[in-house]
């Protein structure tokens, strides 16, 4: 169980990292902005997406966010991977700019399985009495 979770909170923590404080802290910046233009994306764009990475990163890391909702932040954070290494290889190629998404992706489905892996053990865990029958 340790193990599982030491896994669990590094992944979930470079997650929280890289798209939470990571965007909040350089998302205004003139080569962030850049990027976003030079993708072909309008202004708007990149500040909607701070504010989804930053809540979406947040939400990821609080134990009392759980179940569906935790699923579906999984899902955006999946979505945006994957839309990023498809735009990032369409304007610039096939590189470390179109790879580097699918590599964070890859730790976000390392966190996604230790995620499961931590409830069916708190599952098993509660469904086994703590009093032995005579």
């Amino acid at each position: 169980m340790k193990m599982i979770n030491v896994v669990y909170w590094i992944t979930t923590g470079f997650i929280f990292l890289f798209e939470g404080v990571m965007p909040a802290l350089t998302s205004q910046t003139e080569l962030a902005k850049q990027g976003i233009s030079h993708l072909g994306y309008p202004a708007y764009f990149g500040i909607m997406l701070t504010v989804f990475k930053v809540s979406g990163s947040v939400a990821l890391i609080l134990p009392i966010v759980k179940g569906r909702f935790k699923e579906w932040i999984y899902a955006g954070f999946t979505f945006e991977f994957v839309s990023a290494a498809i735009s990032n290889a369409v304007v610039y190629g096939i590189g470390f700019a179109s790879i580097m998404p699918l590599i964070i992706l890859g730790v976000l489905v390392i966190s996604y399985t230790f995620y499961h892996k931590r409830l069916a053990n708190q599952t098993s865990q509660t469904a086994t009495p703590s009093y032995a029958i005579l």
